[in-house]
């Protein structure tokens, strides 16, 4: 199925005629595939690692916080996150040659409107189309910006996490302070942690260097889907000098052995909306990847309907500690 972007994009199909293609941004269907024979080639950018992992035929997709390649065509795929917009865009456009074109689309309530004020001292843009909630976007470079990777990222430190420096990149979880969620869940490692540690969904890296930091004896490994936030884990474990495996998954899609701890501040939204089939995919199939009186240990927004899916996969829980906003919950297997 079609997201609502690539309806719109179907509508031009014209612009895609004879020319290589480039998608970056958050394209997230088939769209790309099903155009391989109105241009000459499509090549894939994503920055989104449950989306590379999902597609039959992976060869045209390069997964990574960081691309240079070229193409007759840009597709860019308007996101939420404005500044991980910008880190993408810019990227594209400092590799790109005088008069580039560049198709961007996005649901207007994720923003997308901005394009125009973020681009236009690059060059020449103007909306073309209007149609599923969505606004499209017609852009032609002509002035090259610079784009200097070292400048986005950001340095934050919190007394709750002692001497750890967060590093992290534009559009990830916790960029740029210790958010209250977390906060929560580190305020119940209060005891020794042994064994192997698996941190789901990391983010800049906070939890899984913190226990690291605590506890230098444990075995850890952190994952995420996103490619920025592997960047960013990457850089927090090396700038403080705390040794760990960073690796991309899909929840639990390449994540080899068992745990004695798996822990995660899970995310519940996808895009805007709110999405629960992380957190399913991570309670449902927990049990499969703990050793033997392994725990699995969440924190989640209080609201959310987690104590029945862990009751329904475990028979019971415990909750830690809790907010007004938020709950922290334990499973032993």
């Amino acid at each position: 199925m079609l997201s609502l972007e690539s309806q719109v994009l179907q509508r031009h199909l014209a612009f895609f005629e004879h020319k290589s293609v480039l998608f970056a941004g958050g394209v997230n269907d088939d769209f790309p595939m099903q155009i391989r024979s109105q241009g000459k080639s499509v090549k894939i950018w994503s920055c989104y690692f449950d989306y590379v992992n999902h597609l039959k035929d992976k060869s045209a997709v390069h997964f990574g916080e960081i691309f240079q390649d070229q193409a007759d065509l840009m597709v860019f795929y308007w996101t939420k996150n404005k500044q991980e917009v910008q880190f993408q865009l810019m990227q594209l456009l400092a590799n790109a040659s005088v008069n580039q074109e560049i198709l961007i689309i996005g649901e207007n309530r994720c923003g997308v409107r901005s394009v125009e004020k973020m681009l236009s001292p690059f060059g020449e843009i103007g909306k073309i189309d209007s149609a599923r909630r969505c606004g499209l976007y017609h852009f032609c470079l002509t002035e090259v910006p610079q784009f200097e990777f070292a400048t986005y990222w950001k340095t934050y430190q919190n007394q709750k996490l002692g001497e750890l420096k967060i590093q992290s990149l534009p559009g990830v979880f916790s960029a740029n302070e210790l958010d209250l969620g977390t906060d929560l869940l580190l305020s119940t490692l209060n005891h020794t942690i042994t064994g192997d540690v698996l941190d789901i969904g990391c983010g800049a890296g906070v939890i899984g260097a913190f226990i690291k930091q605590h506890n230098p004896q444990i075995n850890l490994v952190m994952s995420d889907i996103h490619a920025m936030a592997i960047a960013s884990a990457k850089r927090t474990l090396d700038e403080n000098g705390v040794a760990g495996e960073v690796i991309a998954s899909d929840v639990f899609s390449h994540i080899q052995g068992k745990f004695d701890l798996i822990i995660s501040n899970p995310p519940f939204h996808d895009g805007i909306d709110t999405a629960y089939q992380t957190v399913t995919t991570l309670i449902e199939q927990a049990q499969q990847h703990l050793k033997s009186g392994g725990e699995l240990r969440i924190v989640a927004n209080a609201f959310l309907p987690y104590a029945d899916l862990l009751d329904r996969c475990f028979g019971r829980h415990q909750v830690l500690a809790k907010t007004g906003k938020f709950k922290v919950y334990a499973v032993n297997v």
